[in-house]
């Protein structure tokens, strides 16, 4: 059976939780390996600074900053999350 953790960002994100729908948007991100790769290098983030940063809003607002600057990625992130594009770019400005 599926861990818990992983399905998390299976389940519609609520545009009410900005950390919530920014946590599932780097699920998202991570879910694609060239994709967690090129996140990494553009916001210089390391593994352990991701993963002891979950909790912190500009960690998160790094991960909606990303999407953001690659238009296809914020549409498949988006249509992933169950919300529209601009609801998960208004999401950056309420953390």
């Amino acid at each position: 059976s599926p861990r818990k953790a992983l399905t998390i960002a299976r389940e519609p994100a609520s545009p009410n939780d900005p950390a919530a729908t920014a946590l599932q948007a780097l699920g998202w991100v991570l879910g694609d390996a060239s994709r967690a790769e090129r996140f990494l290098s553009l916001t210089g983030l390391t593994p352990d600074e991701l993963r002891t940063g979950l909790d912190d809003p500009a960690v998160q607002g790094a991960v909606l900053e990303f999407l953001c600057g690659h238009e296809a990625d914020l549409i498949a992130a988006a249509e992933a999350l169950g919300i529209s594009p601009a609801a998960l770019a208004a999401t950056r400005e309420r953390l």
